[in-house]
């Protein structure tokens, strides 16, 4: 075991929308990685938290009405919730918005300016006339100037994907009005990016983790590293020093996180934060996707270098997701939510975690698509490993009553001796595909071996041989219910139990695999494994390329409608008078509706995005016309209007009263 204190994080969620399959795409196997190196006796602390600044928060505030820290909570409460329910056990998630990230981003840029790595610079930003307004990042549209794809105000999100400092980018529109944007000058504070290019040579010579990961870095920091701007004209954030007009980037606050987080928890555990933070001390390891390299292998190293911290030690980046063999596009369709397309259905997160985890090695692209899903766990999940437990605690029970008084064959321990070194071994390489195929590995020799022996057939000619062969069956189960606890905490924990086991399955060593199990009574065992449901399954991929086709299909000649057909709907601005959550759902919202002249009782499937008192005063756009229809058995007359997978309500620019008609 390391001597060096272990200390694991990911990539921040951003609280601007639900939580969806790319992000578990990293958190799930931090999870396990953290998981498996306590069971190999390492003292593992795992932060997260949520991402709250950032001028895409503010832009949705403002849509709605409502302030960004309440956007960043609801948010954040989101992510936490489905977290657990996805056993990702963090030791603590905390927000960059709260008082010890804004306190330690203070302290370290403070730092970084006293030691003459920041420096002012008058630049050209982007400001739109009409708006009367400067136009950081988000509120930023136009032409990537490297590869001429469309961009937003710091990156190239659909062409390059190369990072863009202010006044770079090409025919700027404001976002908020569609006008076009014209430069003006601007003081604004950069960091000396350029003055750590050889030691960041050095970094990623000894920097552990992956390759994708330090093999992108490496090509950037082979380049003339730019210093990068570090400051942006918005209210919301961690204020620049000195400074109430500016607050820093949001990838300065960001990963600082990571110690903001790691203060909180070490306050409520009695512990040091800088133990972990100082003088690389700690094995800090980082779990990232790979879109954010960049930033943790070359501008976060910089920059605790420069402030006098430690470095990490570990980056760890995952591949990207495809669904159903599409790029990843929540506008297109092609998105697995967390949990409106999973755990609402009643899918174990157990089953999630395996294929996450098992489709590829972790640095390759991930495809996901409900026919994939459904073929590996049934084949892999539950007719390898869920088979051989199974009959192995069932054949037990049914002759002895439970563990047979008799000893564990050598060959037999030999063998689960070998799985825990490859399955170590791989871990720590961070090949966690590998890891969990050599446990699965020991599942198909179990079922071989029972196979072989055929103990049913012993049970009539030579019970002391069917005694041996299920003692050794039974040692086999321990050590997987072990080994597969990281990946399936839940079933595992329940096979731990049906095995006899008193004590809690986490705080078990990986040499208890080879502990014997205490001869006598087990409970009367149950399938764990369950095989997913066909039908169900089924249903779920038509009801995803349904989505699809609907939000992609293409409108032909004959769906072209008339003036005289589009005067027929009734569109109004109403003002929301009451809001109410619908009783038993999580999606349902039921609202009286105001417009002038009359009130309308409509129900609206907005309440994973709106609290419902957030939403009493606001102004909405409603169609009238539309037939009354019983949802969840309440009356609705009408529909309100929104757009977009986070449902952005459609709202006048200026204010109109209650009852006046779009046309």
């Amino acid at each position: 075991m390391n001597s060096r204190p272990l200390l694991v994080t990911c990539g921040l969620p951003y609280t601007n929308g639900p939580c969806h399959l790319g992000h578990l795409r990293t958190y799930v196997p931090a999870d396990f990685y953290v998981r498996f190196m306590r069971r190999k006796g390492e003292q593992a602390v795992f932060v997260c938290g949520s991402d709250n600044h950032g001028t895409p928060i503010v832009v949705s505030a403002e849509a709605e009405g409502v302030t960004p820290r309440k956007i960043s909570e609801r948010y954040h409460s989101h992510f936490a919730e489905t977290f657990k329910r996805m056993n990702i056990a963090f030791d603590h998630f905390g927000m960059t918005d709260d008082p010890a990230t804004h306190a330690r981003t203070t302290h370290i840029v403070s730092r970084l300016i006293d030691a003459g790595y920041v420096y002012p610079k008058i630049i050209q930003q982007a400001y739109c006339p009409n708006c009367k307004k400067f136009l950081p990042d988000r509120y930023l549209e136009g032409i990537c100037p490297h590869c001429s794809k469309p961009a937003r105000g710091d990156e190239c999100d659909q062409g390059c994907g190369k990072h863009l400092e202010p006044g770079e980018l090409l025919k700027p529109t404001c976002k908020i009005c569609g006008s076009a944007a014209e430069f003006r000058e601007q003081e604004h504070y950069f960091f000396r990016l350029s003055a750590f290019q050889d030691y960041l040579k050095d970094f990623l010579k000894d920097l552990k983790g992956t390759d994708n990961a330090i093999n992108y870095a490496l090509g950037w920091v082979n380049d003339d590293l730019r210093d990068w701007c570090i400051t942006r004209t918005l209210e919301w954030g961690v204020k620049f020093p000195g400074h109430d007009d500016l607050v820093v980037y949001v990838w300065v606050d960001a990963p600082i996180g990571y110690i903001g987080f790691t203060e909180e928890w070490a306050q409520d555990a009695g512990a040091d934060w800088k133990d972990y933070w100082c003088d690389d001390k700690a094995r800090i390891t980082h779990f990232i996707g790979q879109d954010i390299t960049y930033h943790h292998c070359v501008f976060w190293p910089a920059m605790l270098k420069g402030a006098g911290y430690g470095r990490p030690y570990a980056v760890v980046a995952s591949g990207m997701v495809k669904i159903d063999d599409h790029k990843f596009s929540k506008s297109r369709g092609y998105v697995v939510w967390t949990n409106d397309d999973y755990l609402d259905q009643g899918l174990p997160s157990d089953y999630l975690r395996y294929y996450i985890l098992t489709y590829t090695s972790h640095t390759k692209e991930m495809n996901f698509s409900w026919k994939l899903f459904l073929e590996r766990v049934n084949s892999e999940v539950v007719n390898t490993l869920g088979n051989f437990v199974y009959r192995s605690v069932h054949l037990s029970h049914k002759q002895f009553g439970g563990v047979p008084d008799v000893p564990v064959d050598q060959v037999i321990k030999e063998r689960i001796t070998e799985t825990i070194r490859t399955v170590s071994d791989l871990v720590e390489s961070y090949d966690f595909k590998g890891a969990i195929d050599a446990i699965l590995a020991l599942a198909a020799y179990g079922n071989t071996y029972v196979q072989t022996q055929e103990p049913w057939k012993l049970a009539k000619t030579d019970i002391p041989a069917m005694a041996l062969v299920m003692r050794n069956s039974l040692q086999i189960a321990k050590a997987l219910a072990l080994f597969i606890e990281p990946v399936m905490p839940e079933r595992a924990g329940k096979l731990w139990e049906q095995l006899g086991m008193t004590t809690d399955i986490s705080q078990a060593g990986l040499n208890e695999a080879l502990t014997d199990l205490t001869p006598g009574s087990l409970p009367q065992p149950s399938i764990l494994f369950e095989k997913l449901d066909e039908k169900q399954i089924n249903a779920l991929d038509v009801s995803f390329r349904q989505r699809i086709d609907a939000l992609t299909a293409i409108p032909q000649s004959d769906n072209m409608i008339s003036i005289e057909d589009f005067s027929k709907m009734e569109l109004k601005t109403g003002r929301v008078l009451s809001a109410e959550s619908v009783p038993k759902s999580t999606k349902l919202l039921k609202l009286q509706v105001g417009f002038g002249t009359e009130t309308r009782q409509i129900v609206s499937g907005i309440a994973q995005f709106y609290a419902p008192e957030d939403l009493v005063g606001k102004d909405v756009v409603v169609i009238m016309n539309l037939k009354p229809a019983k949802i969840f058995g309440i009356e609705s007359n009408g529909m309100i209007l929104a757009a977009g997978d986070e449902a952005s309500l459609l709202v006048p620019l200026k204010p109109v009263e209650p009852g006046t008609k779009i046309r």
